[in-house]
């Protein structure tokens, strides 16, 4: 973290020009060469998608870094948890750097290691050794470190529906953390009857269900703040004003809107849905404002539209911004370190099984 005078010689890059630091971030992007590497992810904004050497979901971005072995510098234009997952998947001499380490992940954060085990605990004392842990890769090192040891397994939102296909194969009841929505989502599109599906209140270290014993899946009761801003009469209002129109969202929105829908599917499953649609067609998307506006551009003889035009762009996610990059890009032009992030070894150790086990099962 910075100190006091680090942050008060930073606040001074709010007061540069803009053209100023895109030219001294470029340069020195070129003068590393292919010491240095820049992902980001598809929520980030354009000022900074304009300099990235890939972009993509977060497993696809941690996945490319660590098929990079040339670059000893990733800066990592995301959150927190995906900067971790991407320092667990490349060499130890390589550096993932995160130009905000405020940047985290609201959801991420509404599950962590105290209260996953006391959730453990009460579960296994209901259900013995029948119980299997999985966690959406949009999780902490340390969540996906105890699901490791547990025998569970990281999932994505692509391939969440054969992996959960796979874990029930393999136990009678599954707990699925953090986000409450897209597990429920992927339950019903499996067949799992709604009153099999119980939700855990990790505020209130309760599970909330009418039939604990019918429970095949326990969804902990976290959701992504941005798809939460999706509402079903955003739909229902759409289609009565353009009755042709195609509305495509992603799985971590409600049940009620991704039933509402023509389309569900994850950030890279979206992108290529407006990619293939014919010209012409109106298009209203559910999710990150960033991207929809991105797609929009890109697609001008398309109709996309944003599903909700008053909803927020990840708030976390939109703390890496120009001023924060080019600091970033200034410190390792000057020898420094920037903001490096480093999963100890035992967390990295025991989350990596848990993240093979998935990438394995995606093959």
């Amino acid at each position: 973290m910075l100190n006091l005078q680090e942050k008060i010689a930073f606040n001074d890059y709010y007061n540069e020009a803009p053209a100023d630091q895109i030219e001294r971030i470029r340069k020195i992007k070129t003068d590393f060469g292919p010491d240095l590497m820049m992902v980001a992810h598809h929520y980030q904004k354009d000022e900074v998608v304009a300099f990235a050497d890939a972009r993509g979901d977060s497993l696809k971005l941690a996945q490319i870094a660590a098929g990079n072995h040339t670059a000893k510098k990733i800066v990592f234009c995301g959150v927190h948890f995906m900067a971790e997952t991407a320092d667990i998947l490349t060499a130890d001499n390589q550096d993932v750097i995160l130009p905000d380490p405020m940047a985290g992940c609201s959801m991420a954060d509404m599950a962590n290691p105290f209260q996953l085990t006391k959730a453990w605990q009460y579960l296994t004392a209901k259900y013995g050794d029948s119980i299997i842990p999985v966690t959406y890769v949009n999780s902490s090192a340390a969540i996906k470190a105890f699901v490791g040891q547990k025998g569970g397994v990281v999932i994505t939102s692509s391939n969440a529906k054969t992996i959960i296909q796979w874990a029930l194969k393999q136990a009678k009841h599954l707990l699925f953390l953090p986000d409450q929505h897209l597990g429920r989502n992927i339950a019903l599109d499996l067949g799992i009857n709604p009153d099999e599906i119980g939700l855990w209140r990790a505020q209130q270290d309760k599970l909330e269900a009418d039939q604990p014993e019918k429970l095949r899946v326990i969804l902990w009761d976290g959701y992504c703040s941005v798809h939460q801003q999706f509402k079903l009469h955003h739909v229902q209002n759409l289609r009565r004003q353009y009755p042709d129109i195609k509305i495509i969202v992603h799985p971590e929105c409600a049940h009620e809107v991704t039933a509402a829908a023509d389309f569900v599917g994850s950030t890279s499953a979206l992108i290529n849905y407006v990619k293939q649609a014919p010209v012409g067609t109106r298009i209203a998307i559910g999710t990150d404002n960033n991207l929809v506006g991105r797609l929009k551009a890109n697609h001008p003889t398309k109709k996309v539209m944003f599903l909700n035009p008053f909803s927020c762009a990840c708030i976390l996610m939109n703390r890496i911004d120009l001023p924060h990059l080019a600091w970033t890009m200034d410190q390792l032009a000057a020898g420094k370190s920037g903001h490096v992030i480093k999963v100890d070894s035992q967390t990295a150790y025991w989350a990596k099984q848990a993240l093979d086990r998935m990438l394995k099962l995606s093959l």
